[in-house]
């Protein structure tokens, strides 16, 4: 049990929340152990091994420039406590996995910008939110992300109406689906960051969507390996 990396997993402080069940069940299939963290679930002792930053509600407008007017679902103290602990993570070479919301946050925290609202912009992907893996995504074929799933054509779940408009500082677009809309993000130098605008904790009955975690739990280890190899 010693050995197992901690992964501390971000998200809201409900009772029910579906997504830390599901990323903390990924977690621990992929040999690691989950720690939830939120405003009620606070860290009590050390860093995490590796970090995931969960999905949710949309992030504060007030911190990429986005219109304060606009009508949308906040969480404020979630914002700010995600924001301290990817900063965390990037001081201390934490792993990070960013799952929709989350990809977007790290890219805001790395200086990048957000579509406030893509249902616009969308013409050829299906505009309804869904947990099945409806919506297709192409991954560019070089990238890391690639090698960790296995493929560069991914079939993906779509629960978002925001989405990456401007990549971070040291980040690249590695994923797009048929609009050209940012689905995926990573380190330029393979620092261990990814982002994902999907939900893969909703899919790991797929081997790719589980990989991305499994690459996680890797990465986390004292000796991890640089690559995202299968078993």
């Amino acid at each position: 049990m010693a050995d197992k990396p901690r992964v501390g997993i971000t998200g809201n402080a409900r009772r029910w929340s579906p997504g830390w069940w599901c990323a903390a069940l990924a977690v621990r299939l992929c040999g690691g152990i989950p720690q939830r963290i939120s405003v009620r679930h606070p860290v009590l002792e050390g860093l995490p091994d590796g970090l995931i930053i969960g999905g949710g509600d949309d992030i504060s407008p007030e911190h990429y420039g986005g219109d304060l007017e606009a009508k949308v679902k906040l969480d404020p103290q979630r914002d700010q406590l995600e924001i301290d602990w990817i900063r965390k993570a990037l001081a201390n070479g934490i792993p990070l996995l960013g799952i929709c919301r989350g990809a977007q946050l790290i890219n805001v925290v790395l200086g990048g910008a957000l579509h406030q609202d893509i249902r616009h912009l969308r013409q050829l992907t299906y505009n309804r939110p869904g947990l099945l893996p409806t919506k297709q995504v192409r991954v560019a074929n070089d990238s890391h992300l690639a090698e960790v799933c296995g493929t560069n054509r991914l079939r993906v779940n779509s629960l978002h109406h925001q989405a990456i408009k401007v990549a971070g500082e040291g980040l690249a677009v590695v994923g797009w689906d048929l609009d050209q809309l940012t689905q995926a993000v990573e380190h330029i130098r393979r620092e261990p960051i990814i982002g994902v605008q999907w939900h893969p904790e909703y899919l790991i009955y797929l081997p790719s969507q589980l990989a991305l975690f499994r690459w996680l739990v890797r990465r986390s280890r004292p000796s991890a390996p640089d690559a995202g190899e299968n078993p």
